[in-house]
């Protein structure tokens, strides 16, 4: 005799929210399965009804998009909920930022008023802090990087080692120089130690390019060694700006919920 699920009180969808929340400091090294459980610990603590799946065992419906990798901090990570009544989006933002812990902040909510989230989140912007490298040789990677039409690197994955080109997922890589005063172990004056500070925007593609892939490339292709582990921050990811002229892809990310900021904040499942 097969078993049926309980019979539980069914309360449908009525709007989704869509969250920006960033990630940062000692937070950086928090897994997506921690961040998974801080947030619905918070959702309980503020009260917000979530809409739950059906069957033996019902999960809230929330949807995580394109999450960064353990240890990169970040000013852009997105996150959908289906909720069972009309909210206001900006009081759902104040709550559930009390509710989690200092270092995962929500930054936006807004209500979802255009399908695929998901879909619009086509590159992210990095930068990539490397405190004491030299700035000559980084720049020498930097060039031999962008000169070369493949660089293939490896990556162990969930399905074992996996080799695939790191260049052609890059639509820009440039090097900055400066003092870094206010990394960790440096001093707080402006004698602080070098920091050869890379600026990246990565294409979404899969398999996935992630800043590490691209210094493994840079070391394959200018023997580059960086004396410290790098500091990766991920600053934004959406949308890609199609160039006027015959509307490929440049090198600027936008706002990937600009779309749904139209109208009074407050829309239901459905709205235009």
């Amino acid at each position: 005799m097969s078993r049926q699920a309980p019979e539980r009180p069914h309360q449908p969808t009525v709007q989704r929210l869509r969250l920006r929340y960033a990630r940062r400091g000692r937070l950086r090294f928090s897994s997506h399965r921690d961040f998974q459980r801080a947030l619905e610990r918070a959702l309980r603590r503020a009260e917000v009804p979530v809409a739950f799946s059906q069957g033996f065992n019902p999960r809230p419906r929330v949807s995580y998009a394109n999450a960064a990798a353990t240890g990169v901090a970040s000013e852009a990570e997105y996150v959908e909920l289906s909720v069972t009544a009309v909210l206001d989006p900006e009081r759902v933002r104040a709550a559930l930022d009390a509710a989690l812990p200092p270092g995962l902040d929500v930054l936006d909510v807004v209500a979802a008023r255009t399908p695929d989230l998901v879909g619009r989140l086509e590159a992210s912007v990095y930068e990539v802090r490397l405190p004491g490298a030299d700035a000559g040789a980084v720049a020498a990677a930097v060039e031999a990087f962008l000169a070369a039409p493949e660089v293939e690197v490896e990556r162990l994955t969930k399905n074992g080692m996996r080799r695939f080109d790191a260049r052609a997922a890059v639509l820009r890589l440039e090097l900055r120089a400066t003092p870094d005063p206010g990394a960790e172990g440096a001093g707080s004056g402006p004698s602080g130690p070098p920091c050869a500070i890379l600026d990246l925007v990565v294409r979404h593609v899969t398999p996935v390019v992630r800043p590490d892939d691209v210094l493994a490339a840079l070391r394959q292709v200018a023997s580059l060694e960086v004396p410290v582990t790098a500091s990766v921050t991920r600053w934004a990811q959406g949308p890609l700006v199609p160039d006027p002229t015959d509307g490929t892809p440049r090198d600027a990310v936008t706002d990937p919920l600009a779309p749904d900021r139209d109208g009074d904040g407050v829309g239901a499942v459905g709205t235009a």
